[in-house]
């Protein structure tokens, strides 16, 4: 009674957020039927791997995703959702896998991707880490200033990650790592959209090491 009495009285701080995750998914009309459900199937089984969800969990963490394609064409389809508890996740990974498809036939325009998702970091101000998680599988073809962008995030104090979704070469690795991703960021390659469900988790896991290790 003493002990519940003292934890009334002073109860235990809350834990900080430790990351603001907004994961981002091209959708443009490069990525056919089968290759957008290899991204929201491989984001959801990601977010069902023991590793994220423990670093999720203890680093009470928020995660919005968001999809994305041509010049106005770019939506959240899941709000953020601050996780804490691993049923959280679970909710997560099952709205992930869920989610319905915005835009079709529509261009690529990764710099206004990134400002859209910039604009959307107000509810998750108090967390230590804001990452930008990008991905796509093509480079511009939509008017937009990518290195304008890229700036604005740095200004910002967020970070902007990628997968680079690859179909030959490292075409599309060079462009995200020379004109997308901010100083403190990295690049994932996926070899094709079916290597796509590694990658997520692999670049999820790098993100979140701070917090697992």
């Amino acid at each position: 009674m003493l002990r519940a009495l003292v934890l009334a009285l002073c109860p235990l701080p809350a834990i900080a957020c430790e990351t603001a995750l907004m994961l981002t998914i091209d959708v443009s009309n490069s990525v056919d039927v089968a290759e957008y459900r290899l991204q929201t199937d491989g984001l959801a089984d990601a977010l069902n791997d023991p590793d994220i969800i423990d670093a999720l969990v203890q680093g009470q963490s928020a995660i919005s995703v968001v999809q994305w394609s041509g010049i106005d064409r770019q939506s959240v389809v899941i709000p953020w959702t601050r996780i804490r508890a691993a049923t959280d996740v679970a909710q997560l990974s099952d709205l992930a896998r869920a989610q319905d498809r915005r835009f079709v036939l529509s261009d690529t325009a990764p710099a206004q991707a990134i400002l859209f998702s910039l604009r959307n970091f107000d509810a998750v101000s108090d967390c230590k880490r804001r990452v930008i998680d990008i991905s796509g599988d093509g480079t511009p073809n939509a008017i937009g200033d990518i290195g304008a962008a890229r700036r604005q995030a740095e200004r910002d104090g967020i970070t902007i990650n990628a997968i680079a979704i690859e179909s030959m070469g490292l075409a599309i690795t060079n462009f995200y790592r020379e004109q997308v991703i901010t100083r403190d960021g990295f690049v994932m390659t996926a070899r094709r959209h079916s290597d796509y469900p590694r990658a997520i988790r692999a670049k999820i896991i790098r993100e979140l090491a701070q917090i697992i290790g």
